[in-house]
């Protein structure tokens, strides 16, 4: 059996493909192993038979003996934005440890059109896919499209206002749900995959925020007008909001690269993988109404 590793076990995306292995009843739970920089957080995961170790990207002997013996590995891309370049270096680490320890097979979680993105993170991204090819390792890069959840961090506000300041234009995303995501990859991690891959992982359909925002007027019953900006606009906004200074530009280039087209593809990897369609958006809106209301 495979020993598969999961790094960044303890995040939200992490728990759920820990889940998504266990629920499969395809791998030991021994085989499984949960990697975190502080696996203390993974202790009801060890309770249920899965191996804990510690792995701290920014500590290459961590990393080390995180990698011993794994056929599978797969590498969670990290939430270190705040400090340029920290975040490729991380990733770069847990690569080269997996080549030392001669890991079977690399698994990444990456963004759609990494190469021509115009999110401000993507070079971290693009970079890591040409590491782990640099590598020689066979491959899987998973390319997730932009999690449903995140609609959360804009729409609710949004809504009591009646207004959402946007500047994607007509741009489309093909939003996923996160637990789609992580049923996907789980699945790939269990399949028997050999030739070297890159999957993008959407949802069935893609919106412009119009449309999102009529989906969302129609479910909470309450009005949401869509007010298209330039990016110079909606980052004055945001920071007279008190987004912190760093955050802004990122958050900008979301739209940025909605408007130029670079999250609107829509493939049925997801389904292909998992075996069953996955969730639209209004499903998902329709399912958590209450958290529209913020």
């Amino acid at each position: 059996m495979s020993k598969i590793l999961v790094t960044g076990a303890a995040g939200q995306f992490g728990r759920l493909v820990l889940d998504e292995l266990l629920a499969s009843g395809q791998v030991a739970p021994a085989d499984i192993v949960a990697a975190s920089r502080d696996p203390a957080k993974l202790a009801a995961y060890g309770e249920k038979g899965v191996t804990l170790r510690k792995a701290d990207f920014d500590d290459a002997a961590t990393l080390d003996a995180a990698f011993q013996g794994i056929d599978k590995a797969l590498i969670i891309s990290t939430d270190a934005l705040a400090v340029p370049g920290q975040r490729l270096s991380q990733h770069k680490n847990a690569v080269t440890a997996a080549k030392k320890a001669g890991v079977g097979r690399v698994f990444y979680t990456s963004l759609p059109n990494a190469a021509t993105s115009a999110v401000s993170f993507a070079p971290d991204h693009l970079g890591t896919e040409e590491a782990i090819k640099a590598t020689g390792l066979p491959y899987t890069i998973l390319r997730n499209s932009w999690y449903m959840e995140n609609l959360f961090l804009s729409v609710p506000t949004a809504l009591q206002s009646g207004t959402w300041y946007t500047s994607a234009g007509d741009g489309k995303t093909s939003y996923v749900a996160r637990a789609d995501l992580a049923a996907a990859t789980a699945a790939a991690l269990l399949g028997d995959r050999t030739g070297n891959e890159t999957l993008t992982l959407t949802g069935p359909v893609a919106y412009t925020n119009a449309e999102i925002a009529d989906l969302v007027s129609e479910i909470s019953g309450r009005p949401l007008a869509v007010v298209n900006l330039t990016d110079e606009q909606l980052a004055g906004g945001m920071e007279a909001a008190g987004v912190p200074a760093f955050l802004v530009p990122t958050l900008v280039s979301f739209d940025a690269n909605a408007r130029l087209g670079h999250i609107e593809i829509v493939t049925d990897s997801v389904e292909t993988l998992t075996g069953r369609p996955s969730k639209n958006l209004r499903a998902f809106l329709e399912e958590n109404k209450a958290a529209l209301a913020g």
